[in-house]
């Protein structure tokens, strides 16, 4: 009888150790949760956000004009196809939040950050086409738009409301996007962002005159379709440079990688997998490194790319470096160093990206503007013993 006692507490002490586990379970669960939101939240980091953007409400297009910009300045993967189109590191669109009816035009710059240095602010206006062919257009052919800075927002049309911008001469025919210059509007808004009173465009005939409501239009952030509506776009720099020069070509191919001379790649024949061990590991070369925007659940608020492969170097750095590991100077007295056994604490040169690219995000953010970000080193373009 004095067994059962005995088995009624390993009983009891099986099942505290049953229960004990779900708990331990979430516990592993909530830390690797904990891990995968640290993850992402450094990778917001490096991409200069502090928090992801909500997703667009509804189907929102970007303006054509920010796609055709991320076209010309990378490829379908986001990498750079040259370092020198884009002026600076960082493209916004802000659509005309004042929705007049009138040519007075209101653009919020509140997600532009203080450390962003505006170099060209530019307003687009899409020139609708006249609606009538007599009256004004018998006698002009031209006619003077002017683009003014706002001052006094309750007297704009007085000479001391506003300040003029930009002002050129346009064929009355015709329609499309015409761009004009407001850099030091733009700029004064970002210092003192009270004194964003938006902007006053006028259009006369030659000398002046007074032209027939209707003979030059432009489309309001009202009445216009999505693709037409006025757009204030920023080429700004935020100095967030790399710690690597850039040397991106419009040769590089990245689907064919950089890869040390006389390299073979790994075999992809998974009945003869490569021999990666000891002294018969793979020599220092690049290997794929996918990043998935949807996988990490990006998708939503991220345009283009979808994805790109960022490449990593993997491989073995052997004595004696040849030129093909495209060795340091550095990385060549280590190795011999290291070789000799002349010091204990000294280990053999690392295999290492010698040459990073930049890739382009286009995407929206909170206030689903669309911005344009060119971010240094993303991409390993070839390795080297270092």
């Amino acid at each position: 009888m004095a067994l059962c006692p005995l088995l009624v507490c390993v009983f009891l002490a099986w099942v505290l150790a049953c229960s004990a586990r779900p708990s331990h379970t979430h516990l592993l669960v909530g830390d690797s949760e904990d891990r995968r939101a640290e993850a992402l939240k450094r990778l917001l980091q490096v991409f200069g956000i502090m928090d992801p953007p909500q997703s667009p409400h509804g189907i929102k297009q970007p303006p054509q004009y920010m796609v055709d910009l991320y076209n010309t300045v990378a490829g379908a993967d986001g990498v750079t196809k040259d370092p020198d189109i884009l002026e600076g590191n960082t493209v916004r669109s802000f659509l005309d939040k004042f929705h007049s009816s009138q040519m007075h035009f209101l653009f919020i710059l509140s997600s532009v950050a203080k450390n962003e240095r505006v170099l060209t602010a530019e307003l687009h206006l899409f020139k609708l086409r006249a609606r009538t062919a007599d009256g004004p257009l018998r006698r002009h052919h031209f006619c003077q738009v002017s683009v003014y800075q706002v001052l006094d927002q309750h007297n704009p049309d007085s000479p001391e409301g506003k300040k003029l911008l930009s002002a050129r001469l346009l064929a009355m025919q015709g329609s499309g996007w015409e761009v004009f210059s407001i850099t030091q509007a733009v700029r004064d808004w970002t210092e003192e962002e009270s004194s964003n009173r938006g902007l006053l465009v006028t259009v006369r005939g030659l000398g002046g005159a007074v032209l027939e409501p209707g003979a030059v239009q432009f489309a309001s952030g009202r009445d216009h379709h999505e693709s037409k509506k006025p757009m204030l776009v920023l080429f700004t720099d935020d100095g967030r440079r790399g710690c690597l020069s850039i040397n991106n070509s419009p040769d590089l191919d990245l689907e064919n990688p950089i890869l040390p001379e006389e390299v073979e790649l790994p075999q992809t024949n998974r009945t003869r997998p490569p021999r990666a061990t000891g002294d018969q590991r793979l020599p220092c070369q690049l290997h794929p490194l996918s990043v998935d925007f949807e996988g990490i659940g990006w998708s939503g608020w991220i345009i283009s790319p979808r994805g790109y492969n960022a490449f990593h170097c993997r491989g073995s750095c052997p004595f004696p470096l040849g030129e093909n590991m495209r060795p340091t100077n550095h990385a060549t007295v280590q190795s011999i160093i290291n070789a000799l056994k002349l010091s204990q604490d000294v280990s053999g040169p690392c295999c290492v990206p010698d040459k990073l690219f930049s890739i382009n995000l286009l995407y929206f953010d909170d206030d689903e503007n669309v911005v344009l970000k060119q971010y240094d080193d993303m991409v390993a373009g070839s390795c080297g013993c270092h």
